[in-house]
């Protein structure tokens, strides 16, 4: 199956793709079948050869998440983005709202072990 893929060009720290056609399953920087387009996430360049493009997108190739997001961004791909998976897992956003849940269980379980600690004390009082 064909990939349109960024292959990474460029030196340390200062990196810089070309969107290239190759095999799903190559290496990232392997051997490519075709070259068409540059990005350069510096200084936002981007400029991809339209008519290979269309190319190889009749013919079966799909882009990876993060160049089709770019297509879309330039108008080249009509359709949404598509959302991202990372490796750190959840979105940042998510893990908010599961620490959030997780301080309220917290506060809950101090509160419930205050009102017991409270009642034990009145009980011995009396």
């Amino acid at each position: 199956m064909l990939a349109i893929r960024f292959k990474r060009v460029g030196r340390k720290h200062q990196p810089s793709f070309r969107i290239v056609v190759a095999e799903k399953r190559s290496k990232r920087d392997g051997l490519s079948i075709d070259d068409i387009g540059f990005y350069n996430p510096i200084t936002k360049e981007f400029g991809v050869k339209k008519e290979r493009l269309e190319h190889w997108l009749k013919v079966g190739a799909k882009p990876t998440p993060t160049v089709h997001n770019l297509l879309v961004n330039h108008k080249l791909v009509s359709g949404p983005k598509i959302k991202i998976k990372t490796k750190k897992g959840e979105p940042k956003q998510e893990n908010q709202e599961i620490k959030n849940e997780s301080q309220n269980q917290e506060q809950v379980q101090n509160n419930q072990n205050e009102s017991v600690e409270s009642n034990t004390t009145e009980s011995s009082a009396a």
